[in-house]
């Protein structure tokens, strides 16, 4: 066991690394590359992650949980992966390129679960030896970034090589994962109702009106939230910003280093501020990019960045929490997966298209209206946060439920 929490560790590596490799960069290489991608190109290959991550349910729970040993099925997608990667690195036009992508985040989204399921299953207390092992998904996040910002593929206009990269690891950890432990199929997963797989028995969470509040917040804060992860990048190089990428990583480290201080934090501010203090920080992030720049507003984008932990950590690690609690054991799984494909889909779909919509409407033979496209995603996070601030109301029974810390609500 000693020796697995390594290896364990080292595969969360290889599975961030690989998605930071490419997606923190795509609407740069999109726009500035040899595609010459519109905004609503550049969204339409964004949101093959959304697309992935509805899918993910259907391939991880009807296929993999089912019939297959984890282990392989994870070596299989990443394998396949690293294939299609290296084809969009030689795409010549957005048509292949996009059908690349999209082909590839079918099979990437759904090894998110099943990397968190081997990882998992192997641990003897997980609640308290996955946040390590997690951790270390965030740092080859972060590697990835600060590597391609270390060896100037942006402003070289070599971000085809960020693809191969990307294939490299990913054929990497597509061996890697042969090497395992054996992880086979669970009885109560051979035997999960379709409702169960794709957290459909969680619906009736929505009954509680503070639930279907925050379920409702959830979704339209994902999206502004994907004017973030689709135009950051192609905005810092549009203002000259060296190594980018690099620059961006500040992000995963500010969320790393919230994430441990979360317990201290959740018991004293409760459920209700620690969401809306989440929704605010998008807010005043894109109003930092709004006046921001490469000159004497270059603190303002850097605490914009650095903002990402409050805005990921005190909303999405806050919500799970807050859903677990309001769950409680029977629906716990169901509602976790419900609230996923919520948010990472249906809300960061329509984010998608409309960040793309919005970009295209600001931009002119001159170049883009940065400042507009940033307030617009701002003005909807502020409706969303204004709206959860007068319509939820934390039911005192979920309240006293509430886990005391992160590991707590692993369970």
């Amino acid at each position: 066991m000693t020796f697995t929490m390594p290896r364990l560790s080292a595969m969360m590596f290889l599975q961030f690394f690989i998605w930071g490799a490419w997606f923190v960069t795509l609407g740069t290489y999109l726009v500035q590359g040899p595609l010459q991608a519109s905004a609503s190109q550049v969204a339409t290959a964004f949101l093959s992650q959304s697309i992935g991550a509805i899918v993910a349910p259907f391939l991880v729970g009807l296929v993999a949980d089912r019939y297959f040993a984890a282990q392989r099925i994870l070596a299989l997608l990443h394998l396949a992966g690293a294939a299609l990667m290296w084809g969009a690195s030689a795409a010549t036009g957005f048509g292949a390129f996009s059908a690349c992508v999209m082909a590839y985040m079918l099979l990437f989204m759904p090894t998110l679960a099943l990397a968190n399921s081997i990882a998992m299953r192997h641990m003897r207390s997980p609640e308290k030896q996955f946040p390590p092992v997690r951790v270390a998904g965030s740092i080859g996040w972060i590697v990835a970034g600060v590597l391609i910002g270390w060896l100037g593929w942006e402003q070289a206009h070599r971000l085809d090589l960020t693809f191969k990269m990307a294939a490299a690891a990913s054929l990497l950890l597509g061996l890697y994962a042969l090497t395992l432990p054996d992880t086979p199929p669970l009885e109560r997963q051979r035997n999960a109702g379709l409702g169960q797989i794709l957290g459909l028995d969680a619906l009736r969470l929505l009954k509680s009106r503070s639930y279907l509040v925050f379920f409702l917040a959830s979704i339209a804060i994902c999206i502004p939230l994907s004017f973030y992860y689709n135009f950051t990048n192609p905005y810092l190089n549009d203002l000259g910003v060296r190594g980018a990428a690099g620059l961006q990583s500040l992000g995963q480290v500010s969320e790393v280093l919230l994430m441990l201080a979360m317990p201290f934090l959740f018991a004293r501010l409760g459920v209700k501020t620690m969401l809306a203090l989440g929704m605010a920080a998008w807010v005043l992030r894109y109003v930092l990019f709004a006046y921001g720049d490469a000159g004497a507003g270059f603190a303002l984008l850097v605490t914009g960045i650095v903002l990402h932990g409050i805005c990921y950590d005190f909303f999405f690690v806050t919500g799970q929490i807050y859903t677990d609690a309001h769950a409680g054991p029977a629906f716990r799984s169901s509602a976790q997966g419900f609230i996923t494909l919520a948010t990472y889909g249906v809300g960061m779909l329509i984010g998608s298209f409309l960040s793309g919509a919005v970009v295209e409407h600001y931009t002119t033979a001159a170049g883009r209206d940065w400042q507009q496209i940033w307030l617009f995603p701002a003005g909807v996070a502020a409706i969303v946060l204004a709206a959860f601030v007068l319509l939820f109301r934390e039911r005192p029974a979920a309240a006293s439920a509430m886990p005391s810390s992160i590991e707590d609500a692993q369970r």
